[in-house]
């Protein structure tokens, strides 16, 4: 812990209640003193200690809170599909018949299936507050006088708090000092540039949030200087926490996954009810087959730095259309880099990426001295122009964990950076004074000493600067220079001075005219290599990858092309957005792939006008103002390091380490956990159906049913438990990423899908009846004939399974690429074996022994059967039908 004794002046009186007063409802009009006396706080020695644990124990903690779902209600809402509902449904049925071991096997087959979503879901979020206890800030505090270094969610109302650059704000405060303080706010406001801070009351009525320049937000950061503010509002009560209210009340939807399972569900029930109510036609595995396919595809997810907090949600990515995602830190290294610098005598280009300063300077468009390093130090303008940007930089860097961090502003670590390559060396600043950025202005300055002489040194936005020039600045020429730098996706920043009269020490808004414009940098968020491969890899998959920034639409433009965003990139701005209703927006916004000058609000609309033409859209962001847009999208991904909690709490799934091609690898793991529960349905269908037409059709025939019940049980509980989960381990097709997304209002089964159960299930149900007449006929008895037709009915699933395990042919290179699938086959094998021939079994199961040849040659024959007619099945839907439909 940190403790520094500060100046102490008298102190207030505490008052006879530890209760937090109520927060002023214009907190930027009253006077620092009106404001300490309110909140029984002094603005030099803080609150005392008591005081402080008093309200903490009463008010709690300064930590966002969430609607926390019991354990109990987490677990019901596993029970929430139509799937579940037919199986408790046949569950009562089966105990009001009183068929106790079915209804016994169904209800354990509903609970483990909500176990595993329950344990999965769990996990989920222990694995979110791990990341939250990782993301815990310190702040600095005064109380009774003395600077104590504290956990940020140890903080209470009048608690007195220091702010440096770099520091995360930790609570809604008022200022009460401000030294060319600066915070960053663009995850409230959207505004990218940095805030000027002051101390002064402000006098105006109702302030638009932007403009509260003497408050600081919660979760905004500092960029620059120093501040003290007393907390005025903390946990839930803060901007940010009155946020996340707001997104609480968008309501989520299923996902595509839960929405054809629901429909399937309901398909299911119709069909039962038209085939027969025998529990044997009952899918009861699976829910839970279901389950375990999306627990396991979550784990790898996990193990990828992806953390998913619900089980559908890992499907929902590989049926994705559309990613939204932000510019910023995502697809590009959130590290300004100058890549131009324009003089009035030529126009240079600088190597280096981000804040690494190994890089020179060399003439632009000169293919003969573009390899060759300029001589800077014999260019009066050169050396000028990096004078002013050393002078105007308040940012620092450092070599930490393998790379290089900034502390201070983007746009200063860029200008540092540039005179650290140039130079071999940082800035040391000599001011007498500093004006801060203003967003009002756009520009920032700084008076410093030099040769014995005062100079004003200001940088900011090029075309304010133009207007403070002097009368003979050549305008057209920097504008045309400009114009260049902005179409080729970079920003400028214009660097000018002005020598001042030596008694001059303080900057007045009437000494920043007549400047000269020394010159242009233009500065660019280099693109992400790995980024780009991943929007390659997206887009080969069919999904369009769409920019969402507050950057100028030139400038985004040119990122996108940088990116290959598309083939062709077209942009839409935020206004234009804004002049179109929802119908409009939604009728023309797949003709854009880049989205600049947004608000937050424009996100939500982007999303539910995508939405709006069935596009199924993922939402990736960090930041407050992203979190409806978050929780509105199908899927959204919220990033785990600077996200903020709003952003998590909203987000359907969480970038640990902030790597956007951690996309791909969930895109790719949602596609192969659909097609192995595609397979799975494919697979339980036919096969149960097969259980059941035994005993209809037997019924129907007039014969002896070949199946006792509790050889239905038996076929019912071993494939619950053995053969359905060999699809969990089968490998991801090889095509899986370059074909397109799935439609998801096709529903999880195709009509061809619904034709082969159907003829699968009548085939090895048939193969069973026909096998069972065949030997009673021959006059052996009638346990012998079931035992055998038993047999039958479990190799036609072995070889139905082989057949389903991909889309190749069964004999080919990829017939042991499972090699689970041969484990739980031969488990499946020992368990026939011992329900066949040891006696205890057999008195269970109505079986007995079998002749080895007979008995297990049949039972073999009939699943070739099966396999070959499925085989010329497959051969037929995907090599001969294709050709058709041509």
């Amino acid at each position: 812990m940190i403790q520094n004794q500060v100046p102490t002046s008298p102190k207030s009186t505490a008052p006879p209640t530890v209760a937090s007063p109520q927060l002023i409802s214009q907190p930027w009009q009253p006077s620092a003193k009106t404001l300490a006396a309110h909140y029984h706080t002094n603005p030099q020695t803080g609150l005392t200690t008591q005081l402080a644990r008093d309200r903490l124990k009463q008010l709690g903690r300064n930590e966002l809170t969430t609607k926390k779902q019991s354990r109990f209600i987490q677990f019901i809402k596993q029970f929430n599909n139509s799937i579940i509902y037919i199986l408790t449904a046949a569950a009562v049925l089966t105990f009001l018949m009183h068929r106790y071991s079915d209804f016994i096997v169904i209800g354990l087959v509903i609970i483990a299936n909500a176990i595993i979503g329950y344990v999965q879901e769990r996990q989920a979020g222990n694995a979110l507050e791990r990341i939250r206890e990782l993301l815990i800030s310190k702040n600095i505090v005064i109380r009774d006088g003395v600077k104590r270094e504290i956990d940020a969610r140890d903080l209470v109302v009048g608690d007195l708090v220091v702010l440096e650059a770099g520091d995360a704000v930790p609570a809604d405060l008022r200022l009460v000092a401000a030294d060319n303080l600066s915070i960053q706010e663009s995850i409230l406001t959207g505004e990218t540039n940095p805030v000027a801070k002051q101390a002064k009351p402000l006098p105006a009525n109702n302030l638009p949030l932007a403009e509260q320049r003497n408050l600081a937000f919660a979760s905004t950061a500092v960029t620059n200087g120093s501040g003290r503010g007393i907390v005025l509002a903390v946990a839930d009560a803060t901007q940010i926490g009155q946020i996340q209210g707001a997104v609480e009340t968008v309501q989520p939807k299923p996902t595509p996954l839960m929405q054809n399972l629901n429909s399937l569900g309901v398909s299911l029930s119709v069909a039962i009810a038209v085939i027969t109510m025998v529990v044997g036609s009952m899918p009861e595995g699976l829910p839970a087959s279901t389950s375990v396919v999306l627990a396991m595809g979550t784990r790898k997810m996990t193990r990828q730095n992806v953390i998913v907090k619900t089980l559908p949600a890992v499907e929902t990515l590989g049926a994705v259309d559309i990613v939204n995602t932000d510019k910023t830190g995502t697809l590009t290294k959130n590290e300004m880099t100058v890549t131009k610098v324009v003089t009035p005598e030529h126009a240079f280009t600088v190597t280096g990426v981000g804040y690494d300063d190994n890089g020179h300077i060399s003439f632009d468009g000169d293919l003969e001295l573009a390899h060759q390093k300029y001589s800077w130090q014999h260019d009066h303008a050169m050396r000028r122009l990096l004078r002013i940007a050393g002078q105007t930089t308040d940012a620092q860097l450092h070599f930490d964990h393998q790379n290089w961090q900034l502390t201070g502003e983007p746009t200063d670590g860029a200008l540092t950076t540039l005179y650290r390559k140039l130079t071999g060396h940082d800035p040391v600043v000599h001011a007498l004074d500093a004006l801060p950025f203003d967003s009002a202005n756009r520009f920032s300055a700084r008076l410093v000493e030099q040769d014995d002489q005062h100079v004003l040194m200001v940088k900011g936005a090029p075309t304010s600067l133009l207007q403070l020039t002097t009368a003979d600045t050549a305008t057209d020429y920097w504008r045309a220079q400009l114009h260049r730098l902005t179409t080729s996706g970079l920003r400028g920043v214009a660097l000018a001075e002005r020598r001042v009269d030596p008694s001059v020490t303080r900057i007045t808004p009437d000494l920043i005219r007549q400047l000269t414009l020394v010159g242009l940098v233009g500065i660019i968020d280099s693109p992400r290599e790995e980024a780009t491969t991943a929007i390659a890899d997206l887009r080969r998959a069919g999904v369009q990858v769409k920019m969402i920034t507050g950057d100028h639409p030139d400038t985004a433009v040119a990122i996108a092309q940088k990116l290959r965003l598309a083939d062709h990139v077209r942009a839409l701005t935020g206004p234009e957005m804004d002049a179109l209703s929802d119908a409009q927006l939604a009728a023309v916004i797949d003709n854009y792939n880049v989205f600049a000058r947004t608000t937050p609000a424009n996100k939500l609309r982007i999303v539910q006008a995508q939405q709006a033409n069935h596009h199924v859209v993922s939402m990736t962001g960090d930041g407050v103002n992203d979190a409806p847009a978050l929780k509105q999208a199908d899927i959204g991904v919220a990033m785990g390091i600077k996200g903020t909690e709003v952003a998590k709490e909203a987000a359907d799934m969480v970038l640990v380490d902030d790597d956007f091609t951690d996309i791909v690898a969930a895109v790719f793991e949602g596609r192969h956990v659909f097609d192995n529960i595609r397979k799975t349905i494919r697979f339980l269908l036919p096969t149960s159906f097969a259980e059941g037409l035994v005993v209809i059709l037997s019924i129907l025939l007039g014969q002896q049913l070949p199946l006792y019940p509790a050889q239905l049980l038996w076929i019912n509980m071993v494939s619950a438990l053995t053969i359905q989960f060999a699809f969990i381990f089968e490998p991801a097709a090889d095509t899986i990423m370059t074909r397109g997304p799935r439609d998801v209002r096709r529903g999880l089964l195709s009509k061809l899908d619904t034709f082969e159960i159907t003829y699968v299930a009548l085939l090895i149900s048939g193969l069973g009846i026909g096998v069972f007449d065949y030997l009673t006929r021959l006059g052996l008895p009638v346990v012998i004939g079931s035992t055998m037709t038993l047999n039958v009915i479990i190799f036609g699933k072995i070889f139905y399974l082989f057949n389903l395990r991909n889309d190749h042919p069964v004999i080919s290179r990829y017939f042991f690429q499972n090699q689970m699938a041969f484990y739980i086959v031969g488990l499946l094998i020992l368990l026939q074996l011992g329900i066949i021939y040891l006696p205890a079994m057999q008195l269970i199961f109505n079986t007995t022994s079998i002749a080895f040849w007979d008995g297990w040659g049949i039972p073999l024959l009939a699943g070739t059967v099966v396999l070959v007619v499925t085989e010329i099945g497959k051969a037929i839907r995907f090599h001969v039908l294709p050709k058709f439909k041509r």
